[in-house]
């Protein structure tokens, strides 16, 4: 059953909008930060995985957003290139900004933290002026992220992405991606991520950023049917709750509920997970899939992510994934 329909004359696929950015992973893992001396570079940033993501698995891809105008910005420009990706609305912010930092640590392969540098970041001075209604008119899907709602001219420019793509029947997908560091309150967070999930057609997130999301409201306990059922009453037809190692369930408003499976996996680190994972899933629905395939598939990706080093540079391919998955399949992976 087709739970959301993309129209198939659009000459582009999917359109991310965000935050771009550079991610330095620690190299000498399983030590705390204080003691890390060197770092590898990779674009970051949730909906630039996304995106990168998408466009490894062979969608035709794009990207709205800011970059600073330094040799971060134009890393990342570069990198986009050379990933198949339309920069094309991409613009270079000329006012000063700078190119937001993540510095990860990784402890161990379940503890790991990232120290983040946001401040006068270029992707949070991304205005309405520099979105193209026609841009977005002829994109199949349209991916929108948590932290480009975080402060003003962002704000107001993917509240007119997401005008721009209900005018048009573009597919919406918001990825929650809750970063408390850009927000002044949870309630503040609370009141614009509802206003933007409205919009949306598919909703994913974990049970801590849905949470974060009921502040107002009374689920004591967590209910993920609750949760799903009062985005059905807005735009959304599936809502994705994710659960970390014990996977995710996605509801539909007809009333379905599916439990994703998990895949095993020589873990280095933990971020980059929910990437990858929404990046196979969101092929899959692109490509008429039944939402527990499309599932299988988002956690086949994250598995493979999570094993290596980097998030972005991870990213695996169609034929990656279907090796993987017929290996686990198969019983002939090895735990390293």
């Amino acid at each position: 059953m087709n739970h959301v329909t993309f129209d198939g004359e659009k000459p582009l696929d999917f359109i991310a909008m965000g935050r771009l950015c550079i991610d330095l992973n620690a190299n000498e893992i399983n030590r705390p930060m204080e003691e890390t001396v060197t770092f590898t570079k990779y674009v970051g940033g949730s909906p630039a995985n996304i995106a990168i993501g998408l466009s490894r698995l062979g969608m035709k891809t794009g990207f709205i957003g800011r970059v600073a105008d330094d040799q971060m910005g134009r890393f990342i420009v570069r990198y986009l290139h050379q990933n198949q990706i339309d920069t094309s609305c991409v613009i270079t912010d000329r006012t000063g900004s700078v190119t937001g930092l993540a510095f990860t640590e990784i402890k161990s392969p379940t503890d790991c933290s990232i120290l983040m540098y946001r401040d006068n970041v270029a992707d949070l001075k991304l205005e309405p002026k520099d979105v193209s209604e026609a841009y977005i008119q002829k994109a199949k899907a349209l991916l929108i992220s948590g932290t480009a709602l975080a402060h003003s001219p962002s704000r107001e420019a993917v509240f007119l992405a997401l005008n721009y793509a209900r005018k048009h029947k573009v597919v919406v997908f918001f990825d929650i991606d809750y970063r408390p560091y850009t927000w002044t309150s949870p309630e503040e967070t609370a009141v614009y991520y509802n206003l933007a999930a409205e919009k949306c057609d598919v909703i994913i997130g974990t049970r801590e950023e849905f949470d974060l999301m009921e502040c107002f409201e009374q689920n004591g306990n967590h209910d993920d049917r609750y949760t799903a059922n009062k985005w059905f009453d807005h735009c959304a037809r599936i809502v994705v709750i994710k659960h970390g190692k014990d996977g995710s369930i996605a509801y539909t408003k007809e009333g379905e509920a599916y439990r994703g499976t998990t895949f095993p996996a020589n873990v280095i680190k933990t971020f980059g997970a929910g990437d990858s994972y929404a990046a196979g899933f969101i092929y899959g629905l692109m490509n008429g899939w039944e939402i527990p395939k499309a599932m299988e598939y988002g956690a086949a990706a994250a598995s493979i992510v999570i094993s290596s080093h980097s998030c972005s540079d991870a990213m695996p391919t169609a034929q990656q994934i279907d090796d993987y998955m017929a290996m686990c399949k198969s019983r002939k992976w090895v735990m390293k």
